[in-house]
């Protein structure tokens, strides 16, 4: 493994336990603030706001990765990020707060330049693997956010956020002395046209070979959110989990998300090829959605999570076979293009999902992971009949 791997992979890693951090206070501190009794609708809000800010801002930073070179804007969404955490870490002002974590939307956006970066440095027959150490990072990252968040939060509630400040302080210093570029920019000068978010996705629409695997990523990502928006309120409400216990059952999923994303998720993508690593993945995750739907125990959601974990094996597959079919100089975008379209499936998700289980969480909680496990079941013919999108073929200019 090569040194600028080792240290973009141990950047992604810093950023999750950052973003791992604020999960399990983030409930507690909206009733806080806000003084009610139900803040799941507020909750979903917040997190598809967050959630817009990544869709606006990461297609525009991977085209400005494109022209600029990966590091700067690393390195400017990274100070953005610190300064914002310690911002939200003091102020007594909900309003602050909303407007904190949107802006910590358009620093979270620089995972789409992290992403072009591993392209850019690995060959395509890394890629997958690549990939996989990319989602194991942000495995480890929910090892430790999320546990470290709980704890510190049984401390000060806010004490997470001063905690994510000084990690993107690390990632910073790491970006100045011990990342290197991996691409020179692009000599002719980037159009406000280009930067509009919209531009990149009809780019991409326009590309017959990357439509349908679009279309697939859009699916999973806007399933994907039900887990961030609907876990904390889920297990509060069911088994009256305290922030600790919340980020203990995010540490043991992201253990093994981890473990299996680095050891395995590689050598089954070779074995069974992308689209069959999918939806062998997708079946054990649906069989996990059913059985969580009907637990009575909260013991029982540690012995589902090998089951959610092996489910994310389609994340690396669908991204490696993705960058195929794209040319070296439009990595960047085709990155923003992944992570604006995951960005605008989680603006509607948290509030489809938050509006579904404010008025099935009183008779049966549990239900909404069913709603989960209906999409999933949709998705699949997309999968089956995908056709030639799932063949590898050679980049050309596009």
């Amino acid at each position: 493994m090569n040194k600028a791997l080792v240290v973009i992979l141990l950047s992604i890693t810093i950023d999750a336990i950052g973003i791992g951090l604020i999960f399990p206070i983030l409930p507690s501190l909206l009733l806080e603030l806000t003084g009610s009794s139900d803040i799941s609708i507020l909750y979903g809000l917040i997190l598809a706001g967050h959630a817009l800010m990544l869709f606006i801002f990461a297609p525009m930073l991977g085209v400005l990765s494109d022209r600029f070179g990966r590091r700067p804007i690393l390195m400017i969404a990274m100070g953005g990020a610190a300064i914002d955490y310690v911002i939200m870490a003091f102020t007594p002002h909900l309003a602050i707060l909303i407007v904190g974590r949107l802006v910590a939307g358009m620093t979270a956006a620089s995972m789409a330049v992290a992403s072009a970066y591993i392209t850019d440095i690995s060959n395509q027959d890394q890629r997958a693997k690549s990939f996989g150490l990319l989602y194991a990072c942000f495995g480890v990252g929910f090892i430790i956010g999320p546990a470290l968040g709980g704890v510190l939060g049984e401390i000060w509630l806010r004490s997470p956020f001063l905690a994510a400040a000084i990690l993107n302080g690390v990632n910073l210093l790491l970006a100045i002395f011990l990342l290197p570029e991996s691409r020179k920019g692009k000599k002719q000068a980037t159009s406000f046209k280009e930067l509009n978010p919209f531009a990149p996705i009809i780019w991409a629409m326009k590309l017959i070979s990357v439509r349908k695997l679009l279309l697939v990523s859009f699916m999973f990502s806007f399933i994907g959110t039900i887990y961030s928006t609907i876990w904390v309120l889920f297990t509060q409400d069911k088994f009256l989990w305290t922030a600790g216990m919340v980020g203990l059952s995010l540490t043991a999923y992201g253990l093994f998300q981890a473990a299996f994303q680095a050891i395995l998720s590689g050598p089954i993508i070779t074995w069974l090829g992308e689209k069959k690593a999918i939806l062998y993945g997708l079946i054990f995750e649906m069989l996990a959605l059913v059985f969580v739907s009907f637990i009575g125990q909260g013991w029982m959601i540690f012995i589902l999570l090998p089951l959610f974990a092996i489910g994310d094996v389609g994340g690396p597959a669908l991204q490696s076979i993705l960058t195929s079919k794209v040319a070296e100089d439009n990595q960047g975008k085709l990155q923003g293009v992944l992570m604006s379209l995951a960005s605008l499936a989680a603006v509607a998700g948290p509030i489809f999902y938050t509006v579904i289980y404010a008025n099935i969480r009183n008779d049966w909680p549990g239900a909404i992971w069913l709603v989960a496990l209906v999409l999933y079941i949709i998705s699949i013919p997309f999968i089956i009949f995908g056709g030639s999108a799932w063949v590898r073929k050679p980049k050309n200019q596009q």
